[in-house]
């Protein structure tokens, strides 16, 4: 039988919904609580979403597991989405919308900066490639197109920052997090003063940098009531969700990768130093004071298939998403002739180009919303295999892969994923490895010992069928974005 204050509350921030859940020091999860809110993009290359929705989730999510559990938790340690950025005026009110990973309105910035070798000592020295999905080009932005917005401007904060401030009244930010905004050097773990140049802002102007494992204190009384907790209880700030995906994975030895796809989708190893990359394809992130997290995300995951359904199967019954992915996985491997750039939202790893836009190509009279379904999830697959090839290139062999995501609903889907990459797929209980990596993460911060239960998997083996035609497309799927590139960029 449980007793009082042995479970740690995980909150996962992301950016479709807040998830949040109990974990017990056994291992077992026992109470999760998710909830969404909407982004919006008021103009093309804009996405952004209100704080306040994410807040009052993340509040909802907190008082719903205390009160299914009983009793308050030993503590709790938060997860967040990376890359997101709002401006705050002197009385901390937002002049901004939160603008997040997904809002490409600063690839100029972008454009002109990668190629300098400013950019490229920024990546060598931040470990982040030059994108506008990063706050150091999202403030860049600010600063020439917004000048009395950004005069405005006391701090720019992401959300979890945003919310801590709410709860602890100061502005604090994980070293996780703060690697991700472009404007952090991972080697001396403090704000970099050349990226603080570029952007045109002071350090004064950011969240204080802490440890992963940093325990806040003083949580206000009215924040403890609201959330149905003790003032005492230990808030350990985290890290972010994707170096969090792989502590939850249990991915922490040298050549096991997680693999995710959700609305956008990533592919990550642990390494113990950040790993050079010459080509600036990967990221290198930090866990904590022992790892780094090396990869790279794809934009165009789970998002690019509910718009298809939604804007092209309107009209069609059932229109229904899961339904119309286990329809596509009835149509045989390579879509019969239809190959998908999936790059709605442009791209990230490895290509890091904001210009990228969606094509399907080969597209005959007899193919129909399945094959076209049937492309958009090779094409997501491609993807990521493509930054599986540099991960091999400079962090060594992969030698497992763990999956994660809204995409292990389909077993199918998964099976897709291994045939693609001609390598096994490891299915673990959780489908919550964010959630799951705050938690743990939260114990260790704590001294709390945890025994993480043996990994219960379900192994996925690939398929000899279709890897000819998978072979032959992954590599059309390469040519055709280097032949298009050039036409996006006009």
């Amino acid at each position: 039988m449980s007793t009082p204050f042995n479970y740690m509350t995980g909150v996962d921030i992301g950016t479709g919904s807040t998830k949040v859940i109990a974990l017990l020091p056994d291992g077992n999860v026992k109470a999760v609580y998710q909830q969404g809110y909407a982004t919006h993009q008021p103009q093309p290359g804009h996405s952004e979403q209100d704080p306040e929705d994410i807040l009052q989730a993340v509040r909802q999510g907190i008082r719903q597991v205390v009160q299914e559990m009983g009793h308050p938790p030993a503590g709790i340690c938060f997860s967040s989405a990376m890359h997101s950025i709002m401006a705050l005026d002197a009385a901390d009110k937002p002049l901004t919308p939160l603008i997040i990973w997904a809002d490409n309105r600063s690839q100029g910035i972008a454009d002109a900066l990668q190629p300098t070798e400013e950019g490229r000592a920024l990546y060598h020295q931040t470990g982040v490639p030059i994108h506008p999905m990063t706050p150091l080009c999202k403030i860049s932005w600010l600063r020439e197109q917004r000048p009395d917005l950004f005069k405005q401007a006391a701090k720019f904060v992401g959300i979890k920052e945003y919310i801590l401030h709410r709860l602890f009244g100061r502005y604090v930010i994980d070293h996780s997090i703060a690697c991700a905004t472009g404007l952090f050097d991972i080697h001396t773990r403090q704000w970099s003063a050349p990226a603080l140049a570029f952007a045109g802002i002071t350090a004064a102007q950011l969240p204080e940098p802490a440890p992963t494992h940093y325990i806040l204190p003083d949580l206000s009384a009215a924040a403890a009531a609201d959330l149905g907790i003790p003032a005492g209880t230990p808030f350990i700030i985290g890290a972010s969700d994707g170096c969090l995906a792989q502590l939850g994975s249990g991915a922490l030895d040298q050549g096991h990768a997680t693999l995710t796809i959700a609305t956008s989708g990533a592919l990550r190893m642990t390494a113990r130093a950040p790993v050079t990359d010459h080509q600036q394809r990967l990221f290198n992130y930090i866990l904590d004071t022992e790892h780094f997290v090396t990869g790279g995300p794809v934009n165009n995951g789970g998002v690019v298939l509910q718009w298809f359904v939604r804007d092209f199967m309107a009209n069609h019954q059932p229109a229904d998403l899961d339904i119309a992915i286990q329809q596509a996985l009835e149509v045989r491997p390579g879509a019969e002739g239809v190959i998908c750039l999936p790059y709605l939202l442009g791209e990230r790893a490895p290509v890091w180009d904001a210009h990228a836009r969606g094509a399907f190509i080969g597209i005959q009279p007899q193919h129909t919303s399945r094959h076209f379904m049937r492309a958009i999830m090779e094409g997501i697959g491609f993807g990521l295999l493509s930054i599986a090839g540099a991960l091999q290139e400079t962090a060594g062999p992969i030698h497992k892969i763990s999956v994660s995501g809204g995409f292990t609903a389909s077993r199918g889907w998964i099976q897709l994923m291994a045939d693609i990459f001609e390598k096994p797929m490891h299915l673990g209980q959780h489908n919550d490895a964010s959630a799951l990596g705050a938690a743990m993460m939260g114990f260790a911060a704590l001294g709390v010992p945890f025994t993480a239960q043996a990994a219960a998997e379900e192994v996925f083996t690939p398929s000899t069928a279709g890897r000819a035609i998978y072979r032959k497309h992954f590599k059309m799927y390469g040519e055709l974005y280097e032949r298009l590139r050039d036409f996006y960029r006009g």
